[in-house]
């Protein structure tokens, strides 16, 4: 008598199968397919991107620290180069940490206008959805009442899923390339606040496209923190040395405020996103 075998699993069930290099494919479709299906079913049209480093802490963390270092730093007759170097850590910081409070107060500004307009889901605030600035994007959302994008990724360290996220709106990736795709995709603004390689990497893939066309829909591009910008990336010398063409400098915009940003972003996203030119929010209460 001939046994019959147990059937074997699926391929779209076989998780030896799809987690195996032979099934990348399969892995890179999914992560298009399902947040698009997620932001479809969230009737989410469009989105305003903040981007920053994960490092950023917010200012009471920020001062603890300080304050923890100064009071040991008092014990001290001759302090060591490396204890100098901790308390000058702990006080750039302290020092950074405007940005966090900035990126928190932006977002609550945009998320207050975007909630009242006639049209829901328009101009989301989006992030990384890890810690840092992108965590200060979905607090301030959320201070608003809005709702928020957290696009997180999978990394050995640094990046964990904050809790200012919006239920249903935390997405993981393992593709950096497909991660930068959903924020370019959705995005009518994008706002780079201070960061290192992750932040400068999502930014100039974003102006090489608005250079190159790829990108033919109007971004807008603020760069926040005009003195942090200036020291770190000189515009100006790839200008003259030919690098770059003058008229692309006019893809980025240097703000310093959060009024500044929120006034520059209602202008634009009013004048080219909305309908009646307007800034698409209700006459009624």
């Amino acid at each position: 008598m001939i046994h019959r075998q147990p059937k074997p699993p699926k391929a779209y069930k076989d998780m030896e199968f799809l987690n195996s290099p032979d099934a990348r494919v399969v892995r890179m479709v999914s992560e298009f397919l399902e947040p698009q299906q997620r932001f479809r079913k969230a009737a989410i049209k469009d989105s305003i991107v903040l981007f920053g480093s994960a490092r950023i802490q917010p200012r009471h963390e920020t001062l603890a620290v300080l304050r923890k270092v100064e009071s040991s730093f008092r014990k001290v007759v001759r302090p060591t180069k490396q204890q100098l170097l901790e308390l000058r850590t702990a006080e750039v910081r302290v020092e950074m940490s405007r940005y966090y409070e900035d990126a928190v107060e932006l977002a609550r500004l945009l998320g207050s206008w975007t909630k009242k307009m006639t049209s829901p889901r328009r101009f989301v605030i989006m992030s990384g959805g890890g810690p840092g600035i992108m965590e200060a994007a979905n607090k301030g959302a959320t201070l608003a009442g809005a709702k928020s994008i957290g696009m997180n990724i999978s990394l050995p360290y640094e990046q964990f899923a904050n809790g200012y996220v919006s239920k249903g709106l935390n997405f993981e990736f393992h593709y950096f390339f497909m991660r930068k795709f959903w924020f370019v995709y959705l995005s009518k603004a994008l706002v780079v606040f201070p960061g290192g390689f992750g932040t400068m990497d999502e930014m100039m893939e974003v102006l090489t496209l608005l250079q190159t066309e790829k990108i033919t829909k109007k971004l807008a591009v603020i760069l926040y923190g005009r003195e942090f910008w200036n020291s770190v990336l000189n515009f100006d010398q790839l200008v003259l040395r030919g690098m770059i063409k003058q008229e692309d400098l006019n893809l980025v915009h240097f703000m310093d405020t959060p009024e500044e940003a929120f006034r520059y972003l209602k202008s634009f996203l009013s004048k080219v996103y909305l309908d009646d030119g307007s800034d698409g929010t209700s006459t009624s209460e």
